[in-house]
Order: structure tokens, then sequence, then C-alpha cells
């Protein structure tokens, strides 16, 4: 695909006042990142020209996508003197013939359902949904297959009410067109804001060719609100999930699985039900069974579960971590660790068993300290290392046993619990006074 065939302008200036949020609206997230996110990386895939208009929290807004993409363009809307959709347009320039014009409330576009914009060679062409309650939309009416006027539902007739086709808000111009008609735009209205739609009743009075585009709702759909968030929450996970299993992975029971947009699947893997998987995880040639949740960490030829918890930066190998099992900040290589343990800023290597109740103590109240275990190294349960702490190859740590801050050697056992006894009645005797 010619990535020179079209700009891309992203509407990403509101502050969204129905998702009753501090947070700027675009940078709501679905499936791990921003609305935005989704958007721009959908329109990189098409176009080389990618401008983002931006005005409430712009700073942080523009901090926050530039930790994702490096060749975006920004425009700081003037919204006390231009407000509106027609506001956002005045000082975007662009480099390409063609213009798409895209709101930043929707995640949900791909770049296939974008393309079918490139293809005309209309002045305009915009998107239209069919809807079967088209309460509050804008009505678009289409006679002989050209748009004749765009009519907002408080100023429609009783027959134009009954249409049941509306403005998506997509819109491809050509830049002749914007140059001519955006210095034309003015707010006489009731809203005072200046409207990207005024350009299609402009253009209808000049005989331009106004093509209307029937799109899915699926992929255009606008997020407005918490309910339409976890609604497109809904689409998105959908897509992430059978893309994987298209590609191999076996999931079970997949609509009770939450995988983040930048998991990666490598091999053949096994997601059990109820699992969670966030951040940049990368899983390999594993299992995760069910109730696990695992965040920014990577998990190869492994079995991770069910009911453990992979906190992030966390590196597990040739391992199995059990049941209720947490790992955070840690390299495992070939370890076992059945069930019910903690370890945590920890190195572990090949051939270590790590007992139920096993705690690694890595934070004093003031700093994290690492604990560093060796090969073939056996901590029996109920053990705490208190880091830091180093135990050699071929340890053995006794059940129960306290290992403070140091060394164990090679070769050596460990073991700190202190000698059984036994008071003969003593139950009797306690009870007796009560």
């Amino acid at each position: 695909m010619n990535k020179n065939m079209i700009s891309i302008v992203i509407l990403a200036a509101g502050k969204g006042s129905r998702m009753n949020s501090s947070k700027a609206k675009v940078l709501h997230t679905i499936s791990g990142k921003p609305m935005l996110y989704h958007i721009i990386k959908a329109a990189r895939k098409i176009s080389d020209d990618v401008t983002v208009v931006v005005a409430h929290q712009k700073e942080v807004v523009e901090t926050l996508m530039h930790s994702y993409f490096n060749d975006i363009n920004f425009v700081v809307q003037d919204t006390e003197n231009f407000p509106g959709t027609g506001g956002a347009m005045k000082n975007v320039s662009t480099k390409n013939e063609k213009i798409l014009v895209l709101n930043g409330d929707m995640p949900l576009v791909t770049p296939h359902s974008l393309e079918v914009f490139l293809q005309n060679d209309n002045d305009i062409m915009m998107s239209i949904f069919n809807l079967q309650n088209p309460n509050g939309y804008g009505r678009v009416i289409i006679k002989n297959k050209q748009v004749k006027r765009i009519v907002e539902q408080k100023d429609a007739s009783a027959s134009e009410l009954l249409v049941t086709t509306v403005n998506a808000g997509i819109y491809a111009f050509s830049k002749d067109v914007l140059d001519k008609y955006i210095p034309l735009l003015n707010n006489e209205n009731a809203q005072k804001e200046y409207y990207l739609t005024d350009i299609i009743s402009m253009a209808k009075a000049d005989g331009l060719n106004i093509i209307p585009l029937l799109v899915d709702e699926e992929y255009f759909k606008g997020v407005n609100s918490k309910k339409d968030l976890s609604s497109a929450e809904e689409i998105m996970q959908e897509r992430i999930k059978t893309r994987w299993m298209e590609s191999g992975v076996t999931m079970q029971l997949p609509s009770t699985i939450y995988i983040d947009e930048g998991v990666v699947f490598e091999g053949e893997c096994t997601v059990e039900n109820g699992c969670r998987i966030t951040g940049n995880t990368l899983i390999k040639e594993s299992h995760i069974k069910a109730h696990s949740v695992i965040e920014d960490s990577i998990v190869k030829n492994s079995d991770v579960g069910p009911l453990a918890h992979l906190r992030p930066a966390s590196h597990i190998e040739d391992s199995h971590v059990g049941n209720f099992v947490e790992v955070k900040k840690s390299t495992l290589k070939g370890v076992k660790a059945g069930h019910l343990s903690y370890i945590g800023d920890a190195t572990v290597d090949e051939g270590t068993n790590i007992g139920a109740g096993v705690i690694t103590c890595n934070y004093d109240g003031i700093n994290k300290h690492k604990t560093v275990i060796g090969k073939n190294v056996f901590i029996g349960s109920d053990s705490q290392l208190i880091a830091p702490v180093t135990l050699e190859d071929n340890v053995m740590i006794a059940a129960g046993t306290t290992v403070r801050s140091g060394k164990i050697n090679s070769g050596e056992l460990a073991l700190s619990s202190a000698k059984l006894r036994v008071i003969k009645d003593f139950y009797y005797k306690f009870f007796s006074n009560k």
C-alpha cells in the first residue's frame, strides 16, 4: 500500500465530559492501551502523515503518545477562539492530496476499515450508519447516491426524523476542498462552534460530489461514556483472542480470559479459564492454568498456576510455578515452586525446589534487597530468606528455617528450628481454670 496516498487527521481535543472523569477522554484505556493509541496505530498502517489535534490535557496526551510513536505530528487547537470540529482543522497542514479526518474516540478502527476511504476520487466522502434507533444523531439525507444535506435532530422535520441513516463522523476530503472551505466556516449557531459538517452544505451548494459510505458500526463506534468504554473493550477483547486462537493458542472458555493488546504468544500455548494477562508479556510454549494473573513478564517452556500471580519483570523459564505462588521481579530457570510461596527480587537457578510457604523477605521498610539462589538448592517449607542473602549451589534449608542476611556455602545445611518440647497434661491444666 502506498502510504503517500492519504494524510490522516485525528481530532483528540475534547474533554469528554460524559466520561465523568478527570482523565482526558482519549486516554481512557482499551485492552491496556489508551484509545488514541489504537487509532494512531491503525492510521500509521495506511498513512505516513498522521496529525493529532489536541487541546484538553495536551501535554499529557502528547507525552504519552510520544512514548509509543516517534513520527506523529501534533497541532494544538485554539479552543477559546475556534471551538468545534471545524475549529480543530484551522491550523492543520497536511502533505498529501487526500485527507481523512477521524475522531479520537473511535478505538475500534482498523487499517482495513480505513482503506475503503482510499477507493474513490470524489471531492468529499462521508461515513454513514443505518441505525434502528437513530435518536440523538444527525440525519443524512441522500438522493441519487449523493449526500443532499445533514439535518441535526433538533432541526429535523417529522419526515426527516423517520430517516435511519445517520452521520458516523468520518470524512475524506480532497486537500483543495479543505483549503477552500475551512476559512469560510463561522460559528453562527446555538453552540457558537465551528462545525466540520458545515463544509457539506457549502460544498453541496457549489455542486461538489459528496458520496456517502456505509460503514460497519463496530469499527467506527464512538466511546462517549464508561458504558461505551465497556462495550468497546468487549469487542477489542474478542478480536485479540480470536487472532491468537487462529495463530494456534488454545483458550479454554475464552470469554472469561482477559488479554492486553501488547501480549505476545509464541509456539503452542494453552490459556485456561479466568486468566488475566497484561502489559508487554511474552508467553512461549507454555501452559497458563486457571485464574492466574501475569503482568509484564516472560514465560517460556513453563506452566504457571492455577491461581498464580506473576508481577512485573518476572522471567520464568523451564519452570513450574504452582497455585498461590507469587513472583515479582525475579528470574526462575529450571525451578519448581509448587504452592503458597512469595519470590521477590530474586534469581533462582535450575534444579532448585522451593517448598510451600517459602518467603523471600526482600523489603526492610526502606530498601529492596536481592536474593540469589544457586543450582540444586532445596528449600524446606515455611522458610524465610531475609535479603540480601545468597544460597550457593547444592544447599539445603531445613523446613521452618529463617536465613538472615548473608551466605550459605555450597554443600551446607541451614536450620534454625527450635527443638520440640512436649509438656504432659498441659491442655487439661490450661483449661481447668477457665
